[in-house]
């Protein structure tokens, strides 16, 4: 039974989309069977591995359509072992769409629990912001992982994330965890960067990855490529990083 993890923050610009789409390749590259879901209507997680707009269903459909059958939706990756169920700018109406629609908050639950069995990780590529689709990512997940950068504000909305991950707790998911929280942008040449990583150390502690993504210009050129970090750039230090945090949440299991 796969392990589904939310990648998740209400703040904009924190590298939420990079780590999910460069997280889920390095996984795929040391083994393990996943699926990236994009529930994001920018769809940038799905355009950032190849993955083109109008060449089939996507999440949306199934959204619409619970009776669809989900395998309909999925596509293959470039990388071996990498599925991905796209997102759609149609994704932006769904709430509107949805509203009148019984346990709506259990939608993209419904949705993966048809298709968990066959992967080791799938993980949710969530909007920047706590709508509906965020609601369904986080009770259809068995954890939520947090990208939080180093620059100001870092912890900016982290307070409200905490006080929504209650909520799920209370009222749609009572199992949901914090996977742990992942410090992005780093950059070793600014104090800025180590004051901010400190204070992020004191207020999640023991559930800090060890593993920094730092701010690497090849991280941000390998999407205009629709390739992850991994095949753009192997030897650049945000490949390295990823893969080294793959490998800490594979031991982490």
């Amino acid at each position: 039974m796969g392990k589904v993890i939310a990648v998740t923050n209400q703040k904009g610009g924190v590298g939420k989309t990079t780590t999910a789409v460069n997280l889920s390749a390095c996984l795929a590259v040391q083994g393990k069977k996943v699926l990236l879901v994009d529930i994001d209507p920018q769809r940038n997680a799905t355009s950032g591995l190849g993955a083109r707009e109008g060449e089939g269903p996507t999440l949306y459909e199934l959204l619409v359509d619970p009776e669809m059958d989900p395998h309909e939706a999925l596509r293959k990756s470039e990388v071996e072992g990498l599925d991905v169920l796209p997102g759609s700018i149609e994704l932006s109406g769904a709430e509107i769409e949805l509203i009148g629609t019984e346990r709506r908050e259990y939608l993209v639950k419904g949705v993966l629990d048809r298709l968990r069995g066959e992967y080791d990780f799938i993980l949710i590529d969530c909007p920047p912001s706590l709508s509906l689709l965020t609601l369904n990512a986080l009770t259809a997940a068995d954890s939520m992982l947090v990208p939080i950068q180093c620059e100001y504000y870092a912890l900016e909305g982290v307070g409200q994330l905490m006080n929504t991950l209650m909520l799920v707790r209370k009222r749609l998911n009572p199992g949901l965890k914090i996977e742990g929280v992942v410090l992005t942008m780093y950059d070793s040449r600014t104090n800025l960067s180590e004051q901010v990583a400190e204070e992020v150390r004191r207020y999640f502690r023991n559930q800090l990855f060890k593993t920094t993504i730092p701010r690497n210009v090849r991280l941000s050129e390998a999407p205009s490529h629709a390739q992850p970090i991994h095949l753009y750039d192997p030897r650049c230090a945000g490949a390295q990083a990823y893969m080294q945090l793959a490998g800490e949440l594979i031991r982490g299991i």
